[in-house]
């Protein structure tokens, strides 16, 4: 993936709509790009924060692991759900403590575990004696977490057919475990990626409290509850209901003092509003049906092998937008949108009304940051689309915080003075960050941010 590690200030009344306008409307543009709301993944963290104050948010790498993502909300003091040595190692780049991430993966590569043991990742979780016969054999010092399945009746990404152990065969395992002389420390469950059944947590965690009171009488003192994923993360939609069915359940099975930590494994929640995606109508074609009308094809530059693989392995459901406002005047026909490359299969939506576009135009794709770009492929030669991140002075000063931030991270030292004031840049608290260099923190990484010319920034020359 081509990732442009800038940051672009932008003034307070400035939206993530009219940057792609200027972006897609500058002549100089006509390859797809996303824009990234910095802004947005700050906001999704202060959510979380105030509607599951109990609950520590362990990101799920797997979701979107732009390196961009990862240093913020390392900024921003959140752990980590890696499931493979790759994402492990990705995040110990930014200087992240061992124990903040859990190696949620039931079932673990060989070569996995010894990379965690070596790198001192201890909390990982299981669901089968032949993966407790493994640990004991490659990690025995390992803290382990059961991971049991409870289902939500209505989730985007189901997992329960593949991951986490009948609750009813659960003690007999912890049996195995302890037999083995290994450390149990908690129970785990997923109900399933974009849960939208929030009365299941209350039956997950009723069973997971079940299932610590039993681990007693083995000899085990359970001390880790983690509650998995399955938050939403598209605009318009809430965490209140989840919330409010967590917070009820903890209060009644771990209430405060138990001496239990509550962890859980967010993704989409934080990433999927925080990415929009623009695409350009390359070619266009009319079809004439039988019944006398007519309808058109029009064929985009990102598809089901770039961006769109959403719709494929994360069940997706995307909504085109025509980005000029005009459009939404003209008469509704139907249209289909397709990808661009050579595969029939490549096909972003089906039938479906909309004014009738020309070449040259631009649809405008949101929610559009969970599971898209970690799976995109260069198929046929089609590149993945370049990804353009802003943030505005509000999102900065709640980042202000971070004691590397300094004024040579910003583009001409067009900051506003008023910012650099709350900032404290004074000299004696400068840190000059070599350009090349990676560390833990959101301001560490390349940046650059200017609120004038960002045009020169994102876009890249018509060939």
């Amino acid at each position: 993936m081509k990732f442009d590690e800038n940051i672009t200030l932008l003034e307070p009344e400035r939206s993530v709509w009219q940057v792609i306008e200027q972006i897609a409307y500058s002549g100089m543009q006509e390859e797809a790009f996303y824009v990234l709301d910095i802004g947005d993944i700050v906001r999704k963290h202060e959510e979380w924060k105030l509607k599951l104050p109990k609950v520590e948010p362990h990101y799920a790498v797997k979701c979107n692991d732009s390196m961009m993502v990862l240093e913020v909300l390392n900024s921003l003091g959140t752990s980590f759900d890696c499931a493979s040595k790759a994402e492990i190692a990705k995040v110990m780049q930014l200087g992240v403590d061992p124990s903040k991430i859990i190696f949620a993966n039931p079932v673990k590569q060989a070569s996995h575990i010894r990379y965690a043991a070596n790198a001192g990742v201890a909390t990982m979780t299981f669901d089968n004696e032949t993966e407790l016969h493994k640990i004991k054999s490659l990690y025995p010092s390992a803290k382990l977490v059961i991971r049991i399945r409870c289902d939500a009746t209505a989730a985007q990404c189901p997992l329960g057919m593949k991951f986490g152990v009948e609750v009813e065969n659960a003690f007999a395992l912890l049996e195995t475990a302890y037999s083995l002389e290994l450390d149990v420390i908690g129970v785990s469950f997923h109900v399933g990626s974009g849960c939208s059944d929030p009365p299941v947590f209350h039956r997950a965690i009723q069973a997971a409290r079940a299932l610590f009171d039993d681990a007693k009488r083995i000899g085990f003192e359970f001390t880790l509850l983690d509650i998995g994923g399955g938050f939403p993360g598209n605009k318009g939609s809430s965490l209140t209901k989840i919330a409010e069915v967590v917070n009820g359940a903890l209060d009644k099975f771990f209430p405060d003092g138990c001496g239990v930590k509550v962890i859980a494994e967010p993704g989409r929640f934080y990433v999927a509003s925080a990415y929009t995606l623009a695409t350009l109508i390359h070619s266009k074609r009319e079809v004439k049906n039988v019944d006398g009308t007519h309808s058109f094809m029009y064929y985009i530059n990102d598809g089901v092998y770039g961006s769109f693989n959403c719709l494929l392995y994360d069940h997706a459901v995307v909504t085109p937008i025509p980005l000029k406002e005009t459009a939404n005047t003209k008469k509704q026909i139907t249209g289909t949108i397709w990808g661009p490359t050579c595969d029939g299969l490549d096909q972003v939506t089906g039938p479906v009304m909309l004014p009738e576009m020309e070449i040259g135009e631009w649809f405008v794709f949101q929610n559009m940051g969970a599971y898209t770009l970690p799976v995109a492929s260069t198929f046929n030669g089609m590149p993945i689309p370049k990804v353009n991140a802003i943030a505005n002075e509000s999102t900065l000063l709640m980042l202000k915080d971070v004691p590397s931030l300094n004024e040579d991270n910003f583009k001409g030292n067009d900051m506003p003075n008023n910012l650099l004031a709350e900032l404290d840049l004074s000299e004696q608290n400068r840190y000059h960050v070599d350009q090349q260099s990676t560390s833990s923190s959101l301001a560490s990484f390349p940046m650059s941010f200017s609120s004038d010319s960002f045009i020169d920034d994102f876009v890249e020359p018509v060939n």
